[in-house]
């Protein structure tokens, strides 16, 4: 499986998913605009160790949605969500959504 994108979102594939179960499927807030990357159909869990999030997909597929992205399907494994950084001459930050 190949990484999966969705604005400032990266999934990228993982032998198993750590950490402790969290109550919600939100994958990331936007700092700007509030609107978040969230799951919204098909069944999840999201892990966090760390502060790093694990996605489970366990149904076949998953809908991950974003008020200003088109959905993306998101296919059944176990991925870690991180969020896209970009440089700046006064360091790295991470991009705001």
């Amino acid at each position: 499986m190949q990484p999966i994108r969705q604005g400032d979102v990266i999934l990228t594939p993982v032998q198993k998913t750590e950490g402790q179960k969290k109550p919600h499927l939100t994958l990331a807030e936007g700092e700007v605009t509030g609107h978040s990357h969230r799951i919204i159909d098909g069944k999840a869990e999201l892990y966090e160790k760390d502060g790093t999030l694990y996605l489970r997909v366990l149904s076949s597929t998953a809908l991950l949605s974003h008020e200003e992205h088109n959905p993306i399907s998101i296919p059944q494994g176990n991925w870690m969500v991180r969020i896209q950084r970009e440089y700046e001459p006064q360091g790295w930050r991470y991009v705001a959504d």
